[in-house]
């Protein structure tokens, strides 16, 4: 009862992450006529959503089907189900969740989901992107993480590695962009504040305080 209950809340925090990013994709194309760039203008993001969407369906689908599927549908192994492990991963998720919602607001206007070669955004520098590069990437890649903790089907981890890895392709995709838009003045950000994790060093001390980034 205890492991459905923390795979129930689990389900209902990934549920509510990608209902904010709709929500927020919706948002940016009534103000801008773009929606983020939900569904990017170029051939290669065209080609990575037509892998994505369907990791997230499963990510978001999975934890539910683990809830509320009788016995002889379920996709893990009862052993495998441990309640203070799903406990422990829905309050991961919690504070992925809360950490990102703050991440999107540093980005203000400047968010999106996927490059536009023809676009031009202002960087992000200050806020958790003086920390790291990608947030954003980060807390997600830990969310999936604790999903798949707490529901270790082969499915789940199948989807776990897709998604772990387009997102660390596509943060070096972003920065190949950035640095050629923006010169210098990226480069110089990037050989300060690392890709997903902060140098403990850098977030004892402060960080670049000017505006300015991706996710």
């Amino acid at each position: 009862m205890t492991y459905r209950l923390g795979v129930l809340i689990l389900a209902l925090i990934v549920a509510a992450y990608w209902a904010q990013v709709v929500k927020m994709t919706r948002r940016a194309r009534r103000r801008s006529g773009r929606a983020a760039n939900f569904l990017p203008p170029e051939t290669l993001g065209w080609a990575l959503r037509l892998v994505w969407v369907p990791i997230v369906v499963i990510w978001i689908g999975h934890p539910f089907v683990t809830v509320f599927a009788r016995p002889h549908w379920r996709l893990i192994d009862p052993l495998l189900a441990r309640g203070w492990i799903a406990c422990a991963s829905a309050v991961i998720a919690a504070v992925c969740l809360y950490l990102s919602r703050g991440c999107w607001k540093a980005m203000g206007k400047s968010w999106r989901m996927g490059i536009d070669p023809s676009e031009r955004t202002a960087l992000v520098f200050s806020g958790p992107y003086a920390y790291v590069r990608h947030p954003i990437y980060a807390l997600s890649q830990a969310m999936m993480l604790a999903t798949v903790v707490a529901i270790p089907s082969p499915l789940m981890i199948a989807a776990g590695l897709v998604h772990v890895a387009l997102l660390q392709w596509e943060a070096r995709r972003e920065e190949a962009y950035l640095a050629r838009v923006h010169g210098q003045e990226y480069a110089g950000y990037c050989t300060k504040v690392r890709r997903f994790v902060p140098a403990v060093g850098w977030v004892i001390s402060r960080g670049p305080s000017r505006r300015g980034g991706p996710q």
